[in-house]
């Protein structure tokens, strides 16, 4: 079974989250602060966090800064927050996928089983388990990637994006296609998710983010690694 924590201070939506992820098999565990939250992230190990961000005790994004100090799991920001400053922010800190309230029941369902999808592990082609270059190595068997010598901290969403590109140097990955296997959508209008995303790992692995060598984005089509 699937594990869910609920972190939210508004009690009538967390009622309605835990019947209707409940009705779909979805353990539920619900903490009302950020305390709680983290006490119960390291008792249940969830695997999946949903997370308010105006908590009551604690900004939610020290919430995801202190989760990302020991474990990977996914965390879905669900917020009344729009300004997209906040929503870097919390991607910055760690997070992999950002709602604004309100929403529907069935784009959370949906996102919730992208994030369930993208902690699966799938198995790495023979022969191709360490891709390394002169800026930095990337094993995707430990699911780890280093530069200088020194560990690179990558989300669960920025190392999907990593690992769809790398285990096919050369190839155009598209839009469509990276948006189809980590987020489980097509939408046009959701490459901004891509671009925000790419521009982190840019910045977390390339030497010069603004002229990328490795990551290449191939205007109105995708994006491509060259090793």
């Amino acid at each position: 079974m699937t594990r869910v924590l609920v972190v939210e201070d508004d009690p009538q939506l967390v009622r309605a989250l835990v019947i209707n992820m409940q009705a779909r098999h979805y353990g539920v565990d619900a903490a009302p602060d950020g305390t709680t939250a983290l006490r119960l992230a390291a008792a249940r190990q969830p695997d999946v966090v949903l997370l308010d961000l105006g908590l009551p005790d604690m900004d939610g994004v020290d919430v995801i800064r202190a989760l990302r100090g020991w474990t990977r799991v996914p965390i879905l920001v669900l917020s009344a927050r729009s300004a997209s400053e906040e929503k870097v922010a919390a991607l910055d800190a760690g997070a992999d996928d950002y709602l604004t309230k309100p929403f529907s029941m069935d784009e959370l369902l949906a996102r919730l089983r992208a994030a369930v999808r993208r902690t699966e592990t799938a198995p790495i082609a023979p022969g191709m388990t360490l891709v390394e270059t002169d800026d930095f190595i990337v094993d995707l068997v430990a699911k780890k990637a280093t530069r200088q010598g020194h560990d690179v901290r990558l989300t669960p969403t920025e190392w999907n994006v990593l690992e769809i590109l790398i285990t096919s140097p050369g190839r155009l990955v598209t839009q469509k296609e990276l948006l189809q296997e980590v987020w489980g959508v097509t939408q046009g209008n959701k490459s901004n998710y891509l671009r925000v995303y790419m521009a982190q790992l840019r910045r977390k692995l390339e030497k010069d983010p603004s002229h990328p060598r490795y990551l290449i984005t191939e205007p109105g089509m995708g994006y491509r690694f060259e090793a």
